[in-house]
């Protein structure tokens, strides 16, 4: 891992979605962070529940647009950011999308739904 490490510190563009945002996060509820480890983020897995707490929304994201389709699968959220952290969306006040440098990490699966302007957003990182 320290490889991946090092070249995503470096600056190399990262999208995490779901699984991915638990993989960057440096600290996880309850459990080692033996992951990737490479965004200040706390998060909590399956936050939202099991399978049926899966649930589809819209909200507003900071530098995509107002409505935004978000799909939610057995989901985790952010439950604190670090410095150097922009949140750049939350739902029912928990955060669901973040930023750091070159990282980018959503609590939902964007590429489940039409719009393509969050993808638009990582490929400008």
């Amino acid at each position: 891992l320290e490889p991946i490490r090092n070249t995503i510190s470096d600056g190399l563009p990262v999208f995490g979605t779901c699984a991915g945002l638990i993989l960057l996060s440096k600290q996880i509820e309850g459990e080692p962070a033996t992951r990737l480890a490479t965004m200040d983020t706390e998060v909590l897995r399956n936050a939202y529940g099991r399978q049926l707490g899966s649930f589809y929304t819209i909200a507003p994201m900071k530098g995509v647009g107002e409505d935004i389709p978000m799909t939610f699968i057995r989901a985790p959220y952010i439950q604190s950011v670090g410095e150097g952290v922009e949140v750049l969306a939350t739902v029912d006040g928990n955060i669901v999308a973040a930023r750091q440098g070159s990282q980018l990490v959503t609590s939902f699966h964007p590429e489940l739904n039409d719009s393509e302007e969050i993808h638009r957003l990582f490929l400008r990182l």
